[in-house]
């Protein structure tokens, strides 16, 4: 067990929890919205409880082959399950629905993931410019990513492709590989838009391209978003004066649109300082990662610097109408159980095992 005290990485707890306040505090202004707050300061509360657990677990025993194996096919059951036992909502099945609480297990999928790729990563570093090493993670990526598509979420699968991606990247990819890798990505996206991508899929894809085309259907809540950032200026217009998320114009405020309502309230001002808070995070994750004792905590580190970055630019991205709307949360910020659970489970684990270097390296001194 490590010494909670003096062994906290604050530097991770402290950006995350901002954070985490941020979205509490633009829930609490919702109009007649107050169970999002009261909620999501319980599932808040839980979730610090979690890192701090989390931070006096030794997780050096996920690097065994015999625990990550099971886990990673326990996952891949349970997403299975998903299409039996599954509970309905916005016409896809992303989540068990058990009593009172609902579980999207498309989250600890992702960490999951992440795990299984630095522990195959960082036994292969060496030769990892071959080719065959691309394909195995590869299937490990798309084993997850197809169920998690055929919910059908394909924001989800397009979190779980960019970590595979983004690992492949930082475990030495040789730029041949790479150019193979983007070619094989432009024929499956082809693929995919032909035979597989249902209409409301293309026409978020379609209003991209042309987000004014229809703002009362397929485009409304791109527009909608876009108003709200837009209509926040410099200094925003203040704590629960946000007119788009207060008059229900603006959608899914609390989850997909929590960006854009905090821009409203806060403006420019208070959406860089979140961005500061967010990408502070990211860099100290990395810091960590590049100090880590050994290469599978280095590359664990780094996948989950990749997952926080791609929801934190596609989310932001799609609320100020420059990416499609995916469906995509802030971490640590938009409401639900699910994610923040698991994001503070992964910056205990973080932490721990920065801790867990510290001894080590303090020991050999």
């Amino acid at each position: 067990m490590l010494d909670v005290r003096s062994k906290v990485d604050w530097w991770l707890f402290v950006p995350a929890f901002l954070i985490s306040l941020a979205g509490l505090v633009t829930m609490n202004s919702f109009s007649g919205a107050q169970h999002f707050f009261v909620r999501q300061a319980v599932w808040i509360l839980i979730a610090v409880i979690v890192f701090f657990v989390a931070h006096t677990v030794d997780w050096r025993f996920l690097r065994q082959t015999r625990v990550l194996v099971p886990l990673f096919a326990g996952m891949l059951a349970l997403l299975f399950l998903l299409f039996v036992l599954g509970h309905i909502s916005n016409g896809a099945k992303s989540w068990f629905s058990i009593g009172g609480f609902a579980l999207e297990p498309s989250d600890p999928a992702n960490i999951v993931l992440i795990l299984m790729l630095a522990k195959y990563f960082s036994r292969r570093h060496t030769d990892i410019a071959n080719v065959r090493h691309i394909i195995v993670s590869g299937v490990y990526a798309l084993l997850v990513a197809a169920l998690v598509f055929l919910q059908p979420d394909f924001g989800g699968a397009v979190i779980i492709f960019g970590i595979w991606l983004g690992m492949v990247l930082v475990s030495g990819i040789s730029k041949k590989h790479l150019l193979i890798v983007g070619t094989v990505t432009l024929v499956v996206v082809g693929g995919l838009w032909v035979g597989v991508f249902k209409p409301y899929q293309k026409a978020r894809i379609l209003t991209f391209i042309h987000p004014l085309s229809d703002i009362h259907g397929a485009g409304y809540n791109a527009y909608q978003s876009t108003i709200a950032v837009g209509s926040g200026q410099i200094l925003g217009k203040g704590i629960g004066e946000g007119s788009q998320s207060k008059l229900l114009f603006l959608p899914e405020y609390q989850t997909d649109f929590i960006f854009a309502a905090f821009a409203e309230e806060w403006g420019f001002v208070g959406t860089l300082l979140l961005l500061i808070l967010a990408f502070a995070l990211v860099y100290r994750i990395v810091e960590n990662s590049e100090r880590a004792s050994t290469n599978f905590e280095s590359l664990f580190g780094l996948g989950l610097a990749i997952l926080f970055t791609i929801h934190i630019l596609i989310h932001a991205g799609m609320n100020m109408g420059l990416l499609p709307v995916t469906g995509i949360v802030f971490p640590f910020m938009s409401y639900g159980g699910s994610h923040l659970l698991t994001e503070w489970l992964a910056l205990g684990m973080l932490s721990s095992m920065k801790g867990q270097g510290l001894s080590i390296r303090t020991s050999q001194m």
